[in-house]
């Protein structure tokens, strides 16, 4: 069902990581994508409140590939339930010849494209849907020469479980420069982002259009993705 009607199926859903049980439960129409259903079937809070379930494995997948390594996941899990949330509207399927193995899934994020040197200006944080967004954003910014690092991050659950040379790996310290994009609450967000990195969130409820119009009426366009990756360059070259 609908990933706004998890609210519904917050008891059950609460109870199976208590009682430390591994079914999953599999919703869609993950975010705004809803579209002219309008904000009461737009999902804002809900990922941030599956994910502060204490042994609730939530997974936002960015493409078909990314889904079947989150099957993969979930079926290891032996004491813990799962969230699986997926889009509506249809997505690329990103060409593993030029990017990385989705088989990073099962470490929760991993670098999805890279400079050529391994040392980015800028890292571009996206799940689910969003992460096409900085994909064609790491690709305009190389363009122009200018070095990106995209990051999925499929479930923070999962990333936080590895060691601290993996996620700094993923994630190096040193690059404050962040831009992290996810059509939900920014809430939590700053724990990647940074102190100083950008978040592209949803600050409101949704709205009733066609899903273009609220792409771009919330900046979820890969201009903005781009706009905000060339803010966090200067302004961490001035700090």
């Amino acid at each position: 069902t609908f990933l706004i009607f998890s609210d519904y199926m917050k008891p059950p859903i609460r109870l199976a990581a208590l009682m430390r049980v591994p079914i999953f439960h599999v919703f869609t129409h993950d975010s705004i994508g809803v579209g002219e259903d309008g904000p009461t079937h737009q999902p804002i809070e809900q990922l941030a409140g599956l994910r502060a379930i204490p042994d609730l494995v939530v997974l936002r997948p960015a493409d078909a590939n990314e889904v079947r390594e989150a099957y993969r996941v979930i079926m290891t899990l032996k004491d813990q339930p799962a969230v699986l949330a997926l889009s509506r509207q249809p997505l690329p399927i990103f060409d593993r010849g030029k990017y990385a193995s989705a088989d990073g899934v099962a470490r929760g994020a991993y670098v999805l494209a890279d400079a050529d040197n391994g040392r980015p200006d800028v890292i571009l944080i996206g799940t689910g849907s969003e992460v096409r967004l900085c994909i064609a954003a790491h690709e305009d910014l190389t363009s122009r020469g200018i070095r990106s690092r995209v990051v999925s991050m499929p479930s923070w659950d999962l990333f936080e479980k590895q060691d601290k040379a993996y996620r700094d790996s993923v994630l190096p310290p040193r690059i404050r420069a962040r831009v992290a994009v996810e059509q939900a609450s920014p809430l939590g967000w700053d724990r990647y982002a940074g102190p100083t990195g950008e978040i592209i969130a949803m600050h409101r409820f949704g709205a009733s259009a066609p899903l273009k119009d609220l792409l771009t009426k919330f900046g979820f366009t890969s201009d903005n993705v781009i706009g905000a990756a060339l803010r966090q360059i200067e302004q961490n070259k001035a700090s």
